[in-house]
C-alpha cells in the first residue's frame, strides 16, 4: 500500500467541518448542523483512486462509499453500499449483496455495473493508485462479475482472508466515468480544476466550493441513502468546510479562536488546552497509542552500495546483527518520551500497535537502553577506535560514519533524531543529521535509494495483510532492500511465507500466529528498530453532540450534531 499517510485527521474526514460563510467565525450561540475543522495543505487531485496524499484523500472521502467500512470499535468490517456478502464452501468466490435504495448525487442508480467498473479502474495499468496492490491474490487478479443490477460476485484464485478489509475502497460512478477509462484518460478526470458540481459520488456530502489557499465547502447529500433509527435521514450535520491552514501553529491558534470545532494536539499543547478547556468550552480526550510506528531503518540496497563491483562498507555494517543490536541498545526510548511526547507515549517494541488487540505480539522483550551493552556488542563485531580519534572503526579500519534523514518540519521526529545522534555519537560513530522535506525523503526511497538511516514512520491499520508492500521482499515500500527478485535472506523468505500463509487462513487465531511470529522476526533481525509511540488525543467544542473518537477514527460520524451550549 503506498500510503504513508497516517494521522488520526484523517480518519476524521467522516465528519469533516462545515460553514456556508467560511469567513465567519462560529460563535458560542451558533446553533446551525455544520462543522469546521482544518487541513494543512490543499488537495491535488478530486480523484479518490489517484489520491495518495492526506489532503487529497480527505477532501473527498465524504462524496464517496465504499462497499464497507471499518467499525473503529469492533475493528470490524460493516456493511455499507454492501448489504451483506457470504462466501462458497472453499472460500473462492464471495458473493456481494448490493443496497437497493442508493443514488447517485445526480439521481442515477447506484447497481452492480458501478462496483465492476470501479474493480477495471483499479487494475488498470494506465491509471497509478495504491489499492491495487491490496487487491491482488498471489499477483492475479480478483474476477468481478455482474450477476444482476444488485449481485455481484467476487471469484478468487484462492482463498483470500484480507478480502472485505480491502472493499472499503470509495466507488465510482460507471456512468461519469466510464468513457475516460475506455479512451486512457481515466488519470486526468477529476483533478482540482474541476467544477464541484461534477464530482458525483454516492456519499453524505457533496462538495459546494473549493477555493485554493483557503477552504473546501460541502453541503449534505438530501438523498442520502442511511437513515437513523427513527426513520430521519442522516447524516444530522447540513453542512462541513474545511479550512486550509499551512502550518500547525496556525491550526493551533485558530482552535484557541474558536474558528474551528475540532483539533488534533501536538504533545506540548495537550496541557495548555486541559487548563483552558472550561474557558473554551472544550473537552480533550485521550484516545490511546497511535496505531502505526515509528522507527529507525539502515539501508541495505546492494543497487546503491556495490557500484563497479566494489561493496561500500556501508552495505556491510547495516546488515551486521552486532552493529543492529548495538543501535537497538543505544536508542533512550523514555527521554524521547519525556522530551519529544511531554510524557504522553511509551516505548514502541512490536512492529503492530497494542491498539491492534486482535495482532499485536505482547511477548517480545525490549532492547533495554545500556550504552555498556552497546559498546560490547560492537567491540564483539570488530568496531573499535583503532587509531584513538574518537572515531571507531571496521575490521578494514574504514570508520563508521553515516548520514540520519528524516522529514524537516515534523518537530517530534527531529528532536528524536538528536537524541539518537547524541547516543550514537558516544558510541564512537560520526553522524551527519539532516532532515529532507517530504518530498525529497520519498524520492531517496522510491527512487535513487540514496540514504543510509533514516527515522520514518508508517500508518498501522486493522489487518496486517494492508502492510504485506512493506513486509513483503519484492514489495516497493520494502525500502531497505526494494524489489528483490527473491528473498535476500532467509528471515525475508519466511517473512514471504508467513504473509502468504496469513493471507490464506481464514481462522483468525491462526492468522494471529503468523503475524505474531512476523512481528518476532522483525524484532530480532531488526530491518525497523523501534522507537515511542506518541499517546493521541483529540480536543472538540463541547456543543458536539455524539462526537465519538477512536485511534481508528470516529464512530458513526454521521449521527454527530451540533447541541445547545
Amino acid at each position: 500500500m503506498r500510503r504513508l499517510i497516517a494521522l488520526w485527521l484523517l480518519a476524521l474526514t467522516g465528519c469533516q467541518p462545515s460553514s456556508q460563510q467560511p469567513a465567519a467565525t462560529p460563535t458560542a450561540t451558533h446553533r446551525e448542523q455544520r462543522l469546521v475543522s482544518a487541513t494543512s495543505s490543499d488537495p491535488k487531485t478530486f480523484n479518490s483512486l489517484l489520491a495518495v496524499d492526506p489532503a487529497s484523500a480527505t477532501a473527498v472521502n465524504d462524496l464517496f462509499d465504499g462497499l464497507v467500512r471499518l467499525n473503529p470499535r469492533s475493528l470490524e468490517m460493516e456493511p455499507m453500499l454492501a448489504a451483506r456478502w457470504e462466501y462458497n464452501a472453499d472460500g473462492t468466490v464471495c458473493t456481494l449483496h448490493l443496497r437497493h435504495d442508493v443514488r447517485w448525487h445526480d439521481g442515477q442508480p447506484f447497481t452492480a455495473a458501478d462496483v465492476v467498473f470501479t474493480f477495471d479502474a483499479t487494475y488498470d495499468e494506465r491509471v497509478p493508485n495504491s489499492m491495487k496492490d491490496l487487491l491482488l491474490v498471489d499477483g492475479k487478479r480478483i474476477q468481478v462479475e455482474v450477476v444482476d443490477d444488485y449481485t455481484v460476485h467476487l471469484t478468487l484464485p484462492r482463498p483470500f482472508a484480507p478480502l472485505i478489509n480491502s472493499l472499503s475502497q470509495p466507488i465510482l460512478p460507471k456512468h461519469i466515468l466510464g468513457p475516460s477509462l475506455a479512451d486512457g484518460t481515466f488519470a486526468q478526470q477529476w483533478g482540482i480544476d474541476t467544477p464541484p458540481e461534477r464530482l458525483i459520488g454516492t456519499g453524505p456530502y457533496r462538495m459546494v466550493r473549493y477555493v485554493p489557499g483557503q477552504y473546501i465547502e460541502y453541503r449534505r447529500n438530501q438523498d442520502y441513502w442511511m437513515k437513523d433509527e427513527t426513520g430521519a435521514r442522516l447524516p444530522y450535520l447540513e453542512a462541513q468546510t474545511r479550512r486550509i491552514l499551512p502550518t500547525q501553529d496556525t491550526m493551533y491558534l485558530n482552535f484557541l479562536a474558536a474558528q474551528t470545532d475540532v483539533y488534533s494536539p501536538r504533545p506540548e499543547e495537550i496541557a495548555e488546552l486541559r487548563t483552558k478547556a472550561n474557558t473554551l468550552q472544550i473537552a480533550v480526550a485521550e484516545l490511546g497509542l497511535e496505531t502505526g510506528s515509528t522507527f529507525v531503518s539502515f539501508n541495505r540496497n546492494p543497487r546503491h552500495y556495490v557500484k563497479n563491483g566494489k561493496t561500500d562498507p556501508r552495505l556491510t555494517w547495516f546488515a551486521d546483527p552486532n552493529f543492529l543490536r548495538a543501535i537497538a541498545h543505544a536508542i533512550d526510548k523514555r527521554s524521547m518520551i519525556v522530551e519529544c511526547l511531554n510524557g504522553y507515549g511509551k516505548p514502541a517494541v512490536a512492529e503492530i500497535s497494542p491498539e491492534n488487540k486482535i495482532y499485536h505480539n505482547p511477548n517480545l522483550t525490549d532492547y533495554a537502553y545500556d550504552l555498556g551493552e552497546a559498546k560490547r556488542l560492537l567491540a564483539a563485531g570488530g568496531y573499535l577506535d583503532r587509531d584513538g580519534d574518537g572515531v571507531i572503526e571496521d575490521h578494514d579500519g574504514n570508520p563508521i560514519e553515516f548520514s540520519l534523514n528524516t522529514n524537516s518540519g515534523n518537530q517530534v521526529r527531529e528532536k528524536i533524531c538528536s537524541i539518537l545522534k547524541e547516543d550514537w555519537t558516544k558510541l564512537g560513530m560520526k553522524v551527519t543529521f539532516r532532515p529532507l522535506d517530504f518530498s525529497a525523503l520519498i524520492e531517496r526511497i522510491d527512487s535513487t535509494f540514496d540514504w543510509d538511516a533514516i527515522l520514518i514512520g508508517f500508518t498501522g491499520t486493522p489487518d496486517p495483510n494492508n502492510s504485506a508492500n512493506l513486509l513483503r521482499s519484492s514489495g516497493n515500500l520494502h525500502f531497505w532492500n526494494p524489489g528483490q527478485p527473491k528473498p535476500a535472506t532467509p528471515w525475508e523468505a519466511e517473512i514471504d511465507s508467513l504473509l502468504d500463509q496469513g493471507s490464506r487462513e481464514l481462522d483468525v487465531e491462526k492468522r494471529r500466529q503468523c503475524y505474531c511470529r512476523i512481528q518476532a522476526i522483525l524484532h530480532e533481525e531488526l530491518p525497523m528498530i523501534q522507537t515511542v509511540r506518541q499517546t493521541q488525543f483529540v480536543a472538540y467544542k463541547s456543543i458536539l453532540q455524539n462526537f465519538r473518537p477512536t485511534v481508528w477514527g470516529l464512530y458513526r460520524p454521521e449521527l454527530i450534531r451540533v447541541g445547545e451550549n
